[in-house]
């Protein structure tokens, strides 16, 4: 039997290294999934984001993506209530005119809750809507017949979409209880405004999922401010409907 060779210093570093380079591998098998999770894009609101001007009310803090989302809600009833009541007049269908009748009522019940909750806040709201929305109001206004049913569809359900996904990350990162409960009213209005819009069957699938996969939803100019005083603001344009001022509920109480 031939001696076995004695173990040399650089033998037990070699075994000691493969040691710790496998302990290595698995310390950051471990880790890699927690990291790239906490960094994709989407899965969260990050610290800074939650934080950025956040103030103190007595309903819990009010952060920038707070009043962004009590300003979207506000703006969403300037354009989409005057769509409704138009698709309820010139739809050709009555899937595409119910979906209008929707539309109204959802927006018309949205407004008042969004307006309640910005005179609680002591926060402006606006009275126009942007002008991505004018633009399409001005689609919907030239377009006829089924041409007409296809884009207020399309284009009403593209909308919704996109703030379907700021709802949604509202409510689960807001700290608020009143915009926690605004967010509530909006996602079961929004929801309900989606499967209305989709069964006109005048859904284009294929383009809408182009249109989200490009989408963004900055937050708007100006939306950030900090409570105020509540500025009254003048009635919408829309000839058929007005909508109140956003100073109609009673000024917010100190605590």
């Amino acid at each position: 039997m031939r001696p076995r060779p004695p173990v040399t210093g650089r033998g037990i570093f070699s075994g000691t290294g493969v040691i710790i380079v496998g302990l290595t591998a698995t310390l950051a098998a471990l880790i890699f999934p927690i990291w790239s999770y906490a960094d994709r894009s989407g899965t969260g609101v990050s610290a800074d984001v939650l934080n950025a001007q956040t103030v103190s009310t007595q309903y819990g803090p009010l952060s920038a993506l707070d009043r962004d989302f009590i300003t979207r809600v506000r703006l969403a009833g300037l354009w989409e209530l005057p769509a409704g009541q138009q698709a309820e007049q010139k739809g050709t269908t009555q899937a595409v005119r119910t979906a209008g009748q929707h539309l109204v009522e959802g927006h018309t019940f949205l407004d008042q809750r969004v307006r309640e909750v910005a005179a609680k806040l002591g926060l402006p709201l606006p009275n126009q809507p942007t002008a991505q929305q004018k633009q399409w109001l001005a689609t919907l206004n030239a377009a006829q017949g089924t041409d007409y049913d296809s884009k207020f569809a399309n284009i009403l359900r593209l909308a919704h979409g996109k703030v379907f996904s700021v709802v949604a990350q509202v409510r689960a990162s807001t700290r608020n209880s009143l915009v926690r409960a605004l967010a509530d009213d909006a996602n079961t209005t929004v929801l309900d405004h989606i499967r209305v819009l989709e069964a006109t069957g005048y859904i284009d699938w294929d383009a809408l999922a182009r249109d989200m996969a490009t989408a963004s939803t900055p937050p708007l100019t100006g939306s950030t401010a900090g409570p105020g005083p509540v500025v009254p603001v003048e009635p919408s344009p829309s000839a058929t409907y007005t909508l109140p001022p956003a100073a109609s509920s009673p000024a917010p109480q100190q605590p």
